[in-house]
């Protein structure tokens, strides 16, 4: 449908022909058959280049601060990421079986009007991150200016900088999917060498036998809860908009694998290397006043654009995205629209957390938090797509009132009890020290296992009770 007007549509729009460098007019309206024309490889490209990011090289190093020797950051890094992109994997084959947008699919188990609830959720969640990323990007910007000699600079520049900074991330978004694809594809190579470059300027300076910590039990626990936080699972509300425009026919397991491996090895590699460089940077928690001091000097510029231009990347992910949710949630805007809306939100936030000089401890806390609602909702989203079999009806996810999932004055009570269910049971075991710690986390030396315990709760209470309801909408579902 038009989202700017409510009125169903089953034929392209005018300029709405997927298309590079065109602005995309569609948003959470069915994509249909001739538009579909994305592919598992561009696909794999779309994850490989948003996660071959400076971000990863950071939480590698977030790994060391908070007490793990290097091997043990080793052993979570690379079992947390594939447990995490696994989810991914999985959460990325089910909008080629309907075209549209992952908050549209969730209408599914929640309904029409009980997905607005954790639509919002993920706007909040998207927006949080590309704050992360803007205030990067000026970080980033500052530490140039310093470079140049400008040391002490004042809150006008500081404010120019966030605009510029804003304005520039406002670019692919706007121009949507197709733009993306083949944009990313190419950043891709550039970034796979930017990486080699980093890690063999890094090889002579790290000394993993200097690094004499060694975590207890419930430190890796908490570890590992980062670790998948900060890859698959927490992109899995993503997913499904970066594979509605794949053609239904498309392989499930090539889908799943695009997504997996695209995200899985750059994750594993850059979360390495921050590992190995935090060993001997004293301040490796700080990306843009730490981890460049184990480069030579020349080439602190360099690494900064390098950092820029990849964090432009992976909040064009969260940007796309945010905006596909902002329409999910009910406003009246058009894809491009609600994308302007979300940049000059961000815009204002960044200047927030710029000014409070609060960064890091709003990264960790930010982080831990969004999982406490992601996982029960994957897990919600997920069994629901096998209990009916892996097929929507796609005129009825799109519609405002009645059809298959609109149910009870548009809310589907079991989703949103095992929402509730899994988030409480996330919250009893969430090590989010010093800000909260979960009763039974205390009780376990500090682990953290929310992640797990609000999947399975959340998975586990909507079978239960959803189970009958979803196999007779099953009987109603269209074949084709």
């Amino acid at each position: 449908m038009d989202t700017a007007s409510g009125s169903s549509t089953s034929t392209p729009q005018p300029g709405s022909e997927y298309e590079a460098f065109t602005v995309e007019q569609r948003g959470i309206d069915i994509i249909p058959p001739e538009e579909r024309q994305s592919t598992p490889a561009a696909l794999f490209w779309i994850w490989a280049a948003s996660i071959f990011n400076i971000e990863y090289v950071i939480y590698g190093a977030l790994l060391i601060v908070v007490g793990l020797s290097f091997g043990q950051a080793v052993f979570i890094i690379i079992g947390g990421n594939i447990v995490s992109w696994i989810f991914l994997g999985l959460a990325s084959m089910q909008a080629p079986d309907a075209g549209t947008s992952a908050f549209m699919l969730t209408r599914a188990p929640f309904g029409t009007h009980g997905a607005r609830g954790v639509s919002l959720f993920n706007w909040m969640t998207q927006v949080g991150y590309e704050t992360e990323g803007i205030t990067l990007v000026v970080l980033a910007l500052l530490a140039i200016l310093a470079k140049a000699g400008v040391h002490h600079p004042g809150d006008a520049l500081k404010v120019v900088l966030i605009v510029l900074a804003a304005s520039v991330q406002l670019l692919l978004p706007f121009f949507g999917h197709a733009t993306i694809s083949k944009v990313f594809k190419v950043l891709s190579y550039a970034f796979i060498a930017a990486f080699g470059l980093l890690a063999i300027l890094a090889a002579g300076k790290v000394h993993l036998s200097q690094l004499h910590q060694h975590a207890g039990g419930g430190t890796l626990v908490a570890a590992f809860a980062l670790a998948i936080a900060l890859g698959g699972l927490g992109w899995t509300e993503n997913a499904n908009d970066y594979s509605r425009y794949l053609p239904k026919e498309t392989s499930k397991r090539s889908i799943f694998l695009a997504a997996t491996v695209g995200g899985l090895i750059p994750a594993v590699l850059l979360e390495i290397l921050g590992a190995a460089v935090a060993t001997t940077v004293a301040n490796a928690n700080d990306p843009i006043s730490g981890l460049p001091h184990v480069f030579p000097g020349w080439f602190l510029v360099p690494y900064l654009i390098i950092a820029i231009v990849q964090l432009f990347v992976i909040n064009t992910m969260d940007l796309y995205s945010s905006g596909l949710t902002l329409q999910a949630i009910g406003l009246r805007l058009r894809r491009w629209q609600a994308v302007f809306i979300d940049t000059v939100i961000c815009a204002v936030l960044t200047g927030f957390v710029v000014f409070s000089n609060s960064f890091n401890k709003v990264l960790s806390d930010f982080v831990l938090f969004t999982i406490v609602w992601i996982a029960p909702w994957f897990g919600i989203f997920f069994v629901d797509w096998l209990l009916r079999r892996r097929r929507y009806d796609a005129p009825s996810l799109v519609r405002e009132s009645g059809g298959l999932y609109f149910r009870n004055g548009g809310i589907h009570v079991p989703a949103v009890i095992a929402q509730a269910a899994g988030m409480f049971a996330a919250m009893m075991w969430i090590n989010a020290y010093p800000v909260y710690f979960g009763p039974l986390t205390n009780r376990t030396k500090g682990a953290d296992l929310s992640w797990l315990v609000g999947l399975v709760i959340g998975a586990v209470v909507y079978y239960l009770l959803a189970r009958s309801q979803v196999k007779k909408e099953v009987e109603l579902t269209p074949t084709i």
